[in-house]
């Protein structure tokens, strides 16, 4: 059966390549390949910036409140069509109908709405200088470039499409090549909306198609979601130009739980934190901190839920809680952590191999684990290892798991569990973190800015204060009276 070719989605429709070059998508379920995407070539390259200029042209002459209404055209098509894109994210990604129902699509076109809601809100400011007087106006950079990962697909291309267009800027977003049909499908609702061509082109491809946006001097800005040495690679390219950069990266995050917790809940957070969308997000609490007095009740019901609640299989099934991860290539990396974590003297509590489904037998599936008896030094506790691994260690002292906690490079999230109000935000307050939670992990409204400290991030996604970061400002000066000049 000969499969779709997707081609590249420039100035309002599909655009054939030169080259004829392409890539296979891969269903991560059955390790079938399930449509074919061609390569973003110099042709396209050239013919995305030229769309981009033209389309950056007609959207920023629009006034906020006319692109707000096209916005929000696009927020009711995104939510008409929840079903039908999250069974597109299901097949590229692996993830679990049961998330991509009512997350994915969902969560993406909440942050549209969100900054639609904000496009005409935006405002200058005026002073008075002596007579004279100066005016701000707050003006659209020019044309952005969003480099997206396999994680959420369509949910990241709304986050970095969202402000940008509200602002009144263009966009060419580079999707991964793991999962690049969902930012198709948003180019097409997007004109669909009245969007007008060319404020948002899908340029496809790998690494060399990234690169070219990042020091493209047409580009006025970069936002990258990844891992972090990617993420160092796209700053460096981006420098050459001084283009404004926003970078999601890894994280290796903590969650503390104080003995008095509530230990189901925490539970509860733990397994959300390590297992949702088979352990592959950013802000995973893959280092579960546990006080030593509720420590055993803690590893008990983790083992009993995480042994008994969780099923994998066809990510199609309703009733699938765990997907499969995005490749055969990263299977096996996952795996290989686990065996190092042996190696280095943690031991298996659950889990720790590969799983073959009978709904989905040919699926890189990696069995829910967890590791206890572990160590701050160990491999597993380190680097981030984006699978449904977790690492359990123990704590007595409040300030030493603390400091044992920020004891990494990375900051991206980090959370606590106890009863005590006090103490929750004590030490929330110390945890070197930007995305924090108190008895609750994971929730990210669009509402609230995310973002990293240290080597997981530049900038905030979502929240008012990114509207800020798709703007510059532009100050005028007012002369009211005759100039005094000694000439």
């Amino acid at each position: 059966m000969t499969t779709p070719v997707y081609e590249n989605f420039i100035n309002g429709h599909f655009l054939k390549n030169q080259t004829g070059d392409t890539f296979a998508v891969k269903n991560p379920a059955t390790d079938e390949v399930i449509y074919h995407v061609e390569i973003a070539d110099e042709f396209i390259q050239n013919a995305a910036i030229e769309s981009a200029k033209q389309g950056f042209a007609a959207w920023s002459a629009m006034t906020p409140i006319e692109r707000s209404r096209i916005l929000l055209k696009a927020v009711a098509i995104l939510r008409e069509r929840n079903d039908e894109l999250a069974k597109v994210e299901v097949l590229d990604t692996g993830k679990p109908w049961q998330e991509a129902e009512c997350v994915d699509v969902e969560t993406g076109a909440d942050v549209i709405e969100y900054f639609a809601g904000l496009a005409p809100a935006q405002v200058g400011q005026q002073q008075m200088v002596g007579n004279d007087f100066y005016y701000t106006r707050k003006e659209p950079l020019g044309i952005c470039a969003g480099i997206g990962a396999w994680n959420y697909p369509l949910q990241i291309a709304c986050w970095k499409s969202g402000p940008a267009l509200a602002a009144g800027n263009a966009v060419i977003f580079k999707p991964s090549e793991e999962t690049p049909l969902g930012a198709i499908k948003l180019a097409e609702i997007f004109i669909e909306a009245g969007v007008p061509a060319g404020v948002f082109n899908v340029v496809q491809g790998a690494a060399e198609v990234g690169q070219w946006l990042t020091a493209n001097p047409n580009i006025e800005k970069v936002s990258f979601t990844g891992e972090v040495g990617t993420g160092k690679k796209v700053m460096a390219s981006a420098a050459g130009s001084l283009k404004d950069v926003t970078m999601e990266l890894g994280g290796k995050s903590p969650l503390l739980v104080f003995d008095d917790a509530d230990v189901s809940q925490a539970v509860s957070a733990a397994m959300l934190g390590n297992f949702y969308t088979q352990g592959e997000i950013c802000t995973n609490c893959t280092r579960i901190y546990v006080h030593k007095n509720v420590y055993q009740q803690f590893i008990d019901e983790l083992k009993t839920r995480t042994e008994q609640n969780i099923i994998a299989g066809d990510p199609m099934d309703p009733e699938v809680n765990l997907g499969a991860l995005i490749s055969k290539k990263h299977q096996e990396l996952v795996l290989s952590y686990i065996d190092k974590g042996i190696q280095e003297g943690a031991t298996l509590l659950t889990g720790g191999k590969a799983l073959s489904p009978a709904s989905a037998p040919s699926g890189y599936f990696v069995e829910p684990t967890v590791f206890v008896d572990c160590k701050d030094d160990m491999t597993i506790v380190k680097e981030e290892i984006f699978g449904p691994v977790m690492s359990v260690l123990v704590f007595d002292d409040e300030d030493d798991v603390i400091q044992r906690a920020n004891d990494t490079h990375l900051g991206l999230a980090a959370g606590v569990f106890t009863k005590d109000i006090q103490r929750a935000h004590r030490v929330i307050h110390q945890l070197q973190a930007g995305i924090c939670w108190i008895n609750s992990y994971g929730n990210s409204p669009a509402e609230m800015p995310v973002g990293g400290y240290k080597q997981s991030g530049i900038g905030r996604e979502n929240g008012i204060e990114t509207l800020d970061h798709y703007t510059q400002t532009k100050s005028i000066y007012v002369g009211m009276s005759n100039i005094e000049s000694p000439f």
